[in-house]
Order: C-alpha cells, then sequence, then structure tokens
C-alpha cells in the first residue's frame, strides 16, 4: 500500500504539468488509494494530491482566474470573485473546479439554488469530486432536504469511503430523519 502510494506520488511529481484538470490519468490511481486505506495521513496526502491535480490547467489564464478568485473569497471581496469565477466559467466551462469555486462562492453569499446548480455541473464533469458532494450534502441540509442530504453523503461515502466528515455527517442527517418522523 505505501510502496504503492509513494509510486503514485512520484509519477505525480514528474508528471504534474503535463495535463492536469478533472480529466487528468493520475486521479484513477489516487481514487484507488482513497478506496482501499483507512491510514489518515495517507488519505490526507492523497486528498491533498487530488486537489492539486483538480486545480491545475495547462492554461495560465484558468490558473490566474483561479487564483484571483480564490484570493478575492478568501478576502470576502466576493463581487471581484464573482466576476473572475463568471469569466472562468464562460471561457473554460469544462474545467470543473471553476464551477465548484463559483458553487463554493454562492454558498457563501446564501445563494443556495445557484450552488447546487454549480455543484450538479461540478459533479457532470467530475463525478468523484469528493468536495462538490460533501458541499451538496451541506446546502441540502441547510434547505432541510435531508433525504437528498443522505443521498449526497451516501454518494461521497462509495468515492470516499473513509473521508473524515462523510460517515459524521451521514449519521447526523440520518438522526435528524430519525427525529424528523416521530
Amino acid at each position: 500500500m505505501i510502496s504503492r502510494l509513494v509510486g503514485i506520488f512520484a509519477i505525480s511529481l514528474a508528471s504534474s504539468l503535463l495535463h492536469a484538470d478533472q480529466t487528468d490519468d493520475r486521479l484513477g490511481d489516487l481514487f484507488a488509494v482513497l478506496q482501499e486505506t483507512e491510514n489518515v495521513r495517507t488519505i490526507q496526502m492523497t486528498e491533498s494530491q487530488i486537489w492539486e491535480i483538480w486545480l491545475q490547467h495547462p492554461n495560465a489564464d484558468v490558473q490566474q482566474l483561479i487564483l484571483v478568485g480564490t484570493q478575492r473569497m478568501n478576502a470576502q471581496r466576493y463581487a471581484e470573485a464573482m466576476v473572475a469565477f463568471n469569466r472562468l466559467i464562460e471561457s473554460f466551462p469544462n474545467y470543473a473546479e471553476g464551477w465548484n469555486k463559483r458553487a463554493t462562492l454562492n454558498y457563501i453569499l446564501g445563494n443556495l439554488d445557484a450552488s447546487i446548480s454549480d455543484i450538479e455541473k461540478t459533479l457532470e464533469l467530475e463525478p468523484r469530486h469528493f468536495g462538490a458532494l460533501s458541499g451538496l450534502g451541506v446546502v441540502l441540509i441547510q434547505r432541510k432536504e435531508l433525504s437528498k442530504a443522505k443521498q449526497a453523503f451516501e454518494n461521497l461515502i462509495e468515492v470516499h469511503p473513509n473521508s473524515p466528515n462523510a460517515k459524521q455527517n451521514l449519521e447526523l442527517v440520518e438522526e435528524q430523519l430519525r427525529f424528523s418522523v416521530i
């Protein structure tokens, strides 16, 4: 297991600039590691590698827009962040992480319908996007759509069975569903 992870890490470093986004060939092996391991450190390293790949893109304009949008969002300059993410999505509609970043911003702004729409597009482009699946569950909890939230967390567990938060969130939703029936 560890040798497999080390091999994947070496390949990732060697080819990191060749091709990266949700279509990157390295993702299959990394998601296989998430399916196999329960080691917290290995999970964290693998998740980190996946995020790095998702955030990479061979086009410098994409890299710049995602960086600017994320910096503006983190600085609570939401209007500027939205401009960057909108431009990113308009110019590169097949880049899943652009949709995911805008989904996050829409959630922060309280635009839950828009957030769900962007999450759905993210998942259309990258069905294994554990960040989007988790985000979908959180948005659906906020909307009190608990059955749908339960399904989102179950889908997350299929992709990432040892996700640190997925099982906790699923249990929370199941508990809320039990109490809502009483």
